[in-house]
């Protein structure tokens, strides 16, 4: 199968902002570049000491409000800083490893999150450690021809920011990605090997634009196919350049 790349995307704060990138450099054994490298831990959150990579449930996520995911972000990788945006709250930028920033992006965040959980509380990094929710370093690949299938069957254009994935094909059929398991493919000038299917949760029903939980996507997914998988996760086993239009070949 021969294909191309359609997005790039990143997601430099866990479950707080999407950006999209022109292209990108893969590095072998590591996760797409500057993404979730912050997450946002919640008041009863229990993180390892010292601290290491831990479940999805001790942040901040789009499962538990649907309104963080109408974030969006831009980035200055150089010089640390985030900028967000949201239909509800001023743009503002922050530096997350600053604890004064980290103050600011807690208090920025606080208003999104629901007042019957835990509230946010701690921004967390953990040096060479995405914190993604696998703690492997992991690259999501999604079709864009399973996303206009599910699209029509739903009868709702879904964004693909409804997915957070990082690379997303334009060229297979529908479902391709998912007989890709355990072969290798080449991205741009990388190779990545697929390794599992990406099961999804109740996130994807919320609205990127909007942050309100419009669509059943679990029950599209299950009844349309049986079940909530939707891409697949990807290691890249040899460094390389990806950017928009390159070829996928698998």
């Amino acid at each position: 199968m021969s294909a191309q790349v359609a997005h790039l995307v990143r997601h430099p704060v866990k479950s707080a902002g999407y950006e999209m990138l022109p292209a990108a450099r893969l590095t072998a054994g590591a996760a797409f570049p500057f993404d979730r490298l912050w997450a946002v831990a919640h008041a009863a959150a229990r993180l390892p000491d010292p601290l290491a990579w831990a479940p999805k449930l001790q942040f901040l996520r789009g499962w538990a409000s649907p309104a963080l995911m109408a974030i969006s972000c831009k980035s200055d990788t150089e010089a640390g800083r985030i900028t967000l945006s949201h239909p509800q709250r001023p743009t503002e930028s922050f530096r997350p490893d600053d604890p004064a920033d980290a103050a600011r992006l807690i208090d920025w965040l606080c208003p999104l999150w629901p007042e019957n959980r835990p509230e946010p509380a701690r921004v967390i990094r953990v040096p060479g450690q995405a914190l993604t929710d696998q703690s492997e370093p992991l690259i999501s690949i999604n079709s864009t021809a399973s996303l206009a299938e599910l699209s029509e069957r739903m009868g709702l254009a879904l964004s693909p920011h409804r997915f957070r994935g990082n690379i997303w094909v334009e060229g297979w059929a529908p479902l391709a990605e998912l007989g890709l398991i355990g072969r290798e493919i080449t991205i741009g000038t990388a190779v990545l090997r697929v390794e599992a299917p990406i099961g999804r949760c109740r996130a994807t029903g919320a609205d990127p634009q909007t942050g309100v939980q419009d669509a059943d996507t679990l029950a599209a997914l299950e009844t349309a196919y049986g079940h909530h998988d939707f891409g697949v996760f990807a290691r890249v086993i040899r460094s390389g350049d990806v950017a928009l239009g390159d070829g996928v070949t698998a």
